[in-house]
């Protein structure tokens, strides 16, 4: 019995003199952190008072700290950033909510001319009948040649009531004209459009996850279930993201109580939490699609990849950006602010996917992709297969086309813009947005329109033939070859004559929403484009056909694995092949 208690009092004392010295090295190992985040703040401080001092040329101390700080943040990721006081009120805008006072009208400067590219309906600039395509002489007796962007829009903005002059330059009238107008609060709304689309079905189209967002898309679903849909589309594509919060909310319309919708979990373990629905659902039963595609970033990946993970929603489109990481500010001295990465988050399933590694980066600094050999799989509620490190991968993936090179030409030139300035001068109405569309002749009159304008452009086929010029003078045979490089260079020349007819659809499909945004706005431009719109076709006739919406779901056949990655499987069969044969 003594001896019993000799040995347990003897492991006391052993148990104790180990919890000591691990304390102790915990101290020690402390300590040296301070010292070193003492001894680089010291270098740091001693760097800049030098430099400040001792530099040849007077400098802009509060931008050179910026550079300093920008620099040491550059290494973590391009989420984690310095907010200086001087942009506060920009950081607000793009991050928490889009609300200012101004005139409702957006602008872009060309050759030092500052022109109006869009007009919002409802607010002072298209109450005052400022057009898309007005050239901005001055503001408040500002002259503007030679000003950028951020310079005009600064003229723009101000306190709400206050009068602001616009002095305009108009292509079909005459003389510049002064225009007074007041500003007015201007609150760019997250939900852009909502209305009924073909087949009866309700559609949602978000922009941004910014305050307010969740009470948006409540509003606009308690519309359109007035009309009794057949269906819900929940349009996700190019949302960047914003509250993680607001994407919560969202899926509490359509996700019953008390269900787990994401997790954050950090290196603080106070940071991790749960997010989980809180209330009933508007509404759990109809049939449900989210559309996204490679813009599709942050809160939007919550909100689709979590109605995929609960088998509640078909996802439709392209794989989505791949950012799983959530950011929280914090205040500093001198009303400035941090932005950090504080965790990564994951949806129900248990899968995070965030696409790029920034922790662990190539020699040179650059960032790659998650491994396909370290992505794994994971279960939907219905058993369904999903993987992570790869964004959100669509249950239905549609290809994205892109623009001929002749339409994005006409785009980045400008002349679509221009004419549709033209257009709206020549015609006081069109029919309404849904309806609307370019006859041949009246496209026929737009390609005259371009015969002197420039709209150079280069097609892959002659990068190509360029390059075979270089390559065959590098071996000194394009002596021997040019006669059929004349020869099939002016057979390109002749074929890209035709581009205007050749990709007459896609062209007469971005000219017509110019023209009709000039009559009915944002409102037109959606409404425009539906019938030209493949993801929103697809959305519709899933819905329409139950079998194949129930399939999906069910996860049956080729529905049961969704975004297999072949390497990170074809590595997982090697291994299991090793594991078997020992």
């Amino acid at each position: 019995m003594k001896q019993g208690l000799v040995f347990k009092k003897g492991y006391k004392k052993a148990g104790l003199f180990a919890g000591i010295a691990l304390l102790a090295a915990g101290i020690v190992g402390f300590n040296d952190d301070l010292f070193q985040i003492s001894k680089n703040l010291d270098v740091f401080a001693s760097v800049y008072k030098e430099v400040n001092i001792n530099y040849v040329d007077d400098i802009n101390s509060a931008k050179l700290v910026k550079t300093g700080v920008d620099a040491m943040l550059d290494g973590l990721d391009p989420y984690t950033e310095f907010v200086p006081e001087s942009e506060i009120e920009d950081y607000k805008l793009h991050y928490v909510s889009t609300q200012y006072g101004g005139i409702g009208a957006s602008i872009f400067v060309r050759n030092n001319k500052v022109f109006v590219s869009e007009v919002f309906a409802g607010f002072p600039a298209q109450k005052g009948d400022v057009h898309p395509g007005d050239q901005l002489l001055k503001i408040n007796d500002v002259d503007l040649t030679g000003k950028d962007n951020d310079q005009v829009s600064q003229l723009l903005k101000g306190s709400k009531g206050a009068v602001i002059k616009l002095f305009i330059k108009r292509d079909n009238t005459p003389q510049p004209f002064e225009k007074s107008l007041v500003r007015d609060e201007i609150k760019q709304p997250n939900v852009s459009y909502y209305g009924m689309v073909d087949g009866n079905m309700g559609y949602i189209k978000l922009d941004k996850f910014l305050e307010n967002s969740a009470a948006e898309v409540t509003t606009a679903l308690t519309e359109l279930k007035k009309k009794n849909p057949n269906g819900i589309i929940l349009d996700l594509r190019s949302n960047g993201g914003g509250i993680l919060q607001e994407a919560v909310k969202i899926v509490n319309l359509f996700v019953q109580k008390d269900v787990e919708i994401v997790s954050q979990k950090g290196k603080i373990k106070e940071k991790n939490f749960t997010y989980s629905t809180i209330s009933a659902p508007l509404e759990p039963d109809l049939p449900l699609v989210v559309l996204v595609n490679s813009h599709s970033a942050s809160a939007s990946e919550i909100v689709a990849g979590s109605l995929q993970d609960l088998d509640r929603a078909v996802i439709i489109g392209q794989r989505s950006y791949g950012k799983g990481l959530v950011q929280q500010t914090f205040n500093l001295p001198y009303n400035s602010l941090v932005k950090i990465t504080i965790a990564k988050y994951y949806v129900p399933s248990g899968r995070c996917i965030q696409e790029l590694d920034y922790t662990h980066r190539k020699d040179d600094g650059s960032v790659v992709k998650v491994a396909d050999s370290l992505i794994h799989e994971f279960k939907t509620k219905n058993g369904r297969s999903v993987y992570d490190g790869s964004g959100i991968y669509p249950d239905l993936f549609i290809k994205q086309e892109k623009f001929a090179n002749v339409t994005q030409a006409l785009v980045g030139k400008l002349l679509i813009f221009d004419y549709a300035t033209v257009y709206r001068d020549k015609h006081n109405k069109i029919a309404d947005a849904r309806s609307f569309t370019l006859s041949d002749g009246e496209y026929n009159d737009f390609i005259k329109y371009l015969a002197d304008k420039n709209y150079s452009y280069t097609t892959t086929t002659e990068k190509l033939l360029t390059r075979l010029k270089v390559e065959a003078t590098k071996d000194k045979q394009f002596n021997d070859i040019q006669g059929e490089y004349e020869g099939l260079k002016t057979k390109l020349m002749a074929s890209k004559k035709n581009d205007l007819v050749q990709h007459k659809d896609e062209i007469k499909q971005v000219l017509e929403n110019e023209i009709a945004s000039r009559y009915y706005y944002e409102k037109g431009r959606y409404e425009t484009n539906f019938k030209y719109d493949k993801e929103l076709a697809q959305a519709v006739k899933t819905m329409q056909d139950k079998a194949q919406l129930a399939s999906i779901l069910k996860g049956e056949g080729s529905y049961k694995v969704i975004g297999k990655p072949v390497l990170a499987m074809a590595g997982k069969k090697a291994v299991d092949k090793d594991s078997d044969d020992e």
